[in-house]
């Protein structure tokens, strides 16, 4: 039997990250489970296919509504949450290898400002911004941002 793309155990941890669901009061379509919507983006994601590709024999919904739902979660903040959660939860478990740790950083320029914006030092001191990462050297997983 395949390997589900989405067990009960890492559904149980990411099911109470999710925002609670508005219900419509003027009725319309039952709404596809955030289970399976969340079984469709990792579809997407694991299998590189495009989201109006999804296979309907998932019973995902269709691609769009997943489509829609990964991009209502990321404006909501969940994958931001799941990734500290399931993060935490591997440093607790003493599952992340400090040694092999591979930091970076980038300066990018930034025409127009804004509030994370100052002079940047690598272009004579133009409005810009510097991100830091801090990833294990295994498999490239973020740690720090």
């Amino acid at each position: 039997m395949a390997k589900p793309l989405l067990t009960d155990d890492l559904w149980e941890r990411i099911k109470p990250l999710l925002p609670p669901v508005k219900r419509n009061p003027k009725g319309g379509r039952p709404r596809v489970p955030d289970r399976l919507a969340l079984t469709g983006i990792l579809f997407v994601a694991r299998t590189g296919t495009a989201w109006e590709l999804l296979p309907p024999e998932l019973g995902c919904g269709s691609g769009m509504t997943c489509w829609r739902r990964l991009r209502d979660w990321q404006v909501a903040g969940v994958w931001q949450k799941v990734w500290k959660a399931l993060l935490d939860e591997l440093g607790l478990a003493d599952k992340i290898d400090w040694t092999k740790a591979v930091v970076d950083s980038s300066s990018v320029r930034a025409l127009f400002g804004g509030a994370q914006t100052g002079p940047n030092p690598t272009d004579r001191g133009k409005n810009g911004s510097k991100r830091h990462v801090i990833s294990d050297g295994v498999g490239g997983l973020p740690l720090r941002c």
